[in-house]
């Protein structure tokens, strides 16, 4: 049996109901659920292809535009040969700290979606987004963009920077890298081997031996302040409320009076910011529960999120990831 390729999740508009599958269709421990030319015709099965199905990226899709990232040549690497460091042997911590694990099974069930990889099999891109968390004080975090990297040798990525000035990173330090592209989590140690700050500020880390990745679970919850508007009910009743989580399939917060009731359908509007911009959502909710508080003029509701365009779904995963990143 051939060794399987990196997978990438199943894009809404490469498939069709009806229409047989250009690939097989493989779930997130990569175990094939459905052969290449297979044809769906349920649409439940076909929303569950979309939501948790992946294929090998290795094969040629004609209609995938986006190419792997090449691998810099050797001419692009600083000259001298880097430095002897010593690094210490820092475990890699979960990437996801679930809200709550109410029983052994449930822990045994994360286990196993979590597997480790060597980097080849990872299919990142050039502007990838990379979260850096310097191990010997978790409290120091940089967003940094990949720029390319050097098989076995470095990872490039852009100069990390405070405020919007570069940080000093010394040779050696020790970071846990995270990134979050589509459903999947990864994470890897690695230290800066130089920095390097003519003609553009940069940073050299080192080759990771392997990356832990982690499929993110639909409710994989974020902590959040948001203040949101939120409109339900018929006839339709608004009210603030203040989301205390999020997730890809829903939110929860406080809302200081009472409107609608369980099961009623409206809209939610925040505003977000992710990847350095500013982005407003509008969803689609259903109430699903609403809860009165020990303040008996405050309420807690959870909304679920259903029918959420495309766009609005890249933006939310974004910002969802982003802050699992940022305050796990």
């Amino acid at each position: 049996m051939s060794q399987l390729g990196a997978l990438t999740p199943v894009e809404k508009d490469k498939i069709a109901l009806g229409v047989p599958l250009p690939w097989a269709i493989f779930d997130a421990w990569g175990n094939q659920i459905h052969d290449a030319g297979s044809v769906i015709t349920d649409q439940n099965e076909f929303d569950s292809i979309v939501e948790d199905g992946y294929f090998e990226d290795s094969l040629e899709d004609p209609n995938n535009d986006q190419k792997p990232l090449p691998a810099p040549t050797q001419s692009n690497t600083f000259s001298q040969p880097a430095p002897k460091i010593t690094v210490p042997n820092v475990p890699l911590e979960p990437i996801i700290q679930p809200t709550s694990i109410s029983n052994a099974n449930e822990q045994d069930e994360l286990n196993k979606e979590s597997v480790m990889l060597d980097l080849d099999s990872v299919r990142w891109h050039v502007g990838e987004t990379f979260f850096l968390q310097v191990h010997d004080n978790a409290a120091i975090r940089y967003t940094v963009k990949l720029i390319g990297y050097v098989k076995n040798q470095s990872i490039l990525v852009t100069a990390p920077r405070i405020d919007g000035r570069g940080a000093i990173i010394r040779d050696g330090q020790t970071f846990i890298v995270r990134a979050f592209p589509g459903k999947k989590a990864y994470a890897f140690t690695a230290y800066a081997i130089k920095s390097v700050y003519t003609p553009h500020a940069y940073l050299h880390l080192s080759y990771p031996k392997i990356v832990r990745c982690t499929t993110i679970r639909q409710n994989s919850r974020a902590s959040v302040k948001i203040i949101a508007s939120v409109t339900v009910g018929t006839p339709e009743q608004t009210a603030a409320a203040t989301l205390s989580d999020i997730s890809m399939g829903g939110t929860s917060g406080i809302i200081k009076r009472q409107i609608g009731a369980k099961g009623d359908t409206g809209v939610i509007k925040f505003k977000v910011t992710t990847a350095g911009e500013d982005a407003y959502l509008t969803l689609p909710i259903i109430v699903r529960s609403i809860v009165e508080t020990e303040n008996a003029d405050e309420f807690r509701y959870g909304f679920e999120f259903f029918e959420v365009p495309t766009q609005s779904k890249l933006i939310l995963s974004s910002f969802v990831h982003q802050t699992l990143a940022e305050t796990e």
